[in-house]
């Protein structure tokens, strides 16, 4: 039986409770619908800003308005975890030799589970003392958890789209308890980027067409976690050594000279992956990826796409040693590797080496759009005069 608390004292005791549990961010909002937000999202889907993540469309409705995903709600708890990476994420793009994995996914352990165990106990915690209704969410749910968390008082979303907290900067992990309890709302928070722009300037692949607005499809991040095609040539040299996600706008944010170290162990970085050698990385089979990325929401993203991402690394590489290596991926099973080991020669090797492997491979590949990158890496100006590899 839920014990007869005022309405402050049962938001005092659920934030209580949270910071209790490990999170470090816990905000009250009302579970309605952000008219605004609604409208951005369906301007960014109609303009096909969302690429081919097509349950974006499909929980349009329901991600647009927390009551139509759950008409009984009046309010939702919105908690963050601190992960902020303990060294400056920008800083492994310099070493053309490892393969950079954004920070969120360095972590000890998925954040989704992490965030999901904690989430379980407090609303079990929630529905036990105040007698309710609870349902819980991290991102996987069709729930527009920046706009609610800013609502919440945990931030405001940045020129970048992401929450900028100003006691953790870019570097939280959010997840919601939609309550049937009517509890007090915190504060919303205000927009306090100024006329800053350093993530957009940053931006390697000019991913923001404005302030606030997001183009995914050329986003490193979901060219590099979410699509499962063949990356566009345009992006292929904008993504340097990064194998999964980016953090630049993340990192770049004057906010961030605020954030700590994560608290919870789970949120440190592993220390192998933050330090991941590209000549490892390319070999990689199916079950050795699984067993490297075993607790990372890398793997989620399945070994052919992440050797896809591992191999145009390579090519932005100027290191003729991983040469050998691309060349074997030329008999991968995979399309997708095969096509961009062909990419990743043509920019290691000469003409005339690029042209002699050719006549080795051309005639015995069948997918089209291998062909393609094997004409694109023919024609006279996909390669340069050079007669080795880069040193």
């Amino acid at each position: 039986m839920g014990h007869d608390l005022s309405s402050h004292a049962a938001r005092d005791a659920i934030d209580a409770k949270a910071r209790a549990l490990g999170f470090d961010a816990v905000g009250i909002a009302r579970a309605k619908a952000d008219t605004t937000q609604g409208q951005a999202l369906q301007a960014f889907i109609a303009d096909g800003r969302h690429g081919d993540m097509e349950w974006m469309q499909s929980t349009q409705e329901r991600r647009s308005d927390p009551i139509a995903l759950w008409p009984e709600a009046v309010s939702a708890v919105v908690v963050g975890v601190n992960y902020a990476p303990s060294v400056d994420p920008l800083a492994a793009l310099g070493d053309r030799g490892r393969g950079v994995v954004s920070a969120y996914a360095q972590t000890g352990r998925d954040y989704h589970d992490v965030l999901k165990k904690k989430l379980r106990v407090l609303a079990r915690w929630i529905s036990e003392e105040f007698d309710c209704g609870v349902k819980l969410f991290v991102d996987t749910a069709p729930v527009m958890e920046k706009p609610l968390a800013a609502r919440a008082g945990l931030g405001w979303q940045g020129k970048h789209t992401n929450l900028v907290s100003r006691d953790f900067g870019s570097w939280l992990f959010l997840g919601e308890i939609l309550t049937t309890i009517e509890l007090p709302p915190d504060t919303a928070s205000y927009d306090a980027c100024g006329t800053c722009r350093r993530c957009m300037d940053i931006c390697p692949t000019a991913a923001f067409p404005a302030p606030y607005q997001l183009d995914a499809r050329r986003c490193i991040a979901y060219l590099t976690n979410e699509f499962r095609g063949h990356i566009p040539l345009e992006f292929r040299t904008s993504i340097g050594n990064r194998v999964f996600g980016c953090d630049d706008c993340l990192a770049v944010c004057p906010w961030n000279k605020f954030a700590i170290d994560a608290r919870d162990t789970q949120m440190a970085a592993r220390p192998e992956l933050a330090n991941l050698r590209l000549a490892d990385l390319v070999e990689l089979n199916d079950q050795e990826f699984r067993e490297v990325f075993y607790q990372s929401p890398v793997k989620r993203l399945g070994r052919d796409c992440f050797v896809r991402n591992v191999l145009i690394a390579i090519g932005n590489s100027d290191d003729a040693t991983l040469i050998p290596a691309a060349t074997r991926r030329l008999e991968d099973e995979a399309p997708v590797v095969r096509a961009m080991a062909v990419w990743a020669l043509s920019q290691l090797l000469g003409a005339a080496p690029f042209r002699a492997i050719a006549k080795q491979h051309v005639a015995g590949e069948s997918d089209g759009d291998v062909l393609h990158e094997w004409k694109a890496g023919l024609a006279p100006q996909a390669v340069s005069g050079k007669t080795g590899g880069k040193t």
